[in-house]
């Protein structure tokens, strides 16, 4: 069984960078699709970012609101996927959430499981 712990959150300034760090544990990680999300006080839950397995090359995948700000990785060896956040807005005031699934090469914005804990992100004027 999968589990997964988002931390790397806090507070930001408008403009600031943070890094969200993803650490799973249980089935192959290399295997899984990964994926951020992110749900703001008030709001549904939201897409940000994903990225495919060594199988379909580390494919990127992004919101457009996430696009050209924010990239996403992972490292199999550790079984760790990251969201580096440039460039904050305090529209990027969120809790922000990891998830995998088995990878089959399309629907990256949907479908998964479980949800953890999250990592509260705060932006600043």
């Amino acid at each position: 069984q999968k589990q997964l712990t988002e931390s790397g959150g806090g507070l930001a300034q408008v403009g600031g960078s943070l890094r969200l760090s993803c650490k799973a544990s249980g089935r192959a990680f290399r295997f899984d699709a990964v994926a951020w999300f992110r749900e703001a006080p008030g709001k549904e839950r939201e897409f940000v970012a994903a990225i495919s397995n060594e199988n379909y090359r580390g494919r990127t995948y992004y919101s457009d609101d996430a696009q050209g700000r924010f990239t996403v990785s992972r490292d199999d060896s550790k079984k760790m996927a990251y969201l580096q956040m440039n460039n904050l807005k305090p529209e990027d005031t969120a809790i922000y959430y990891c998830n995998s699934k088995p990878d089959v090469g399309r629907n990256y914005e949907i479908n998964y499981g479980t949800w953890g804990q999250g990592t509260q992100v705060t932006v600043t004027a």
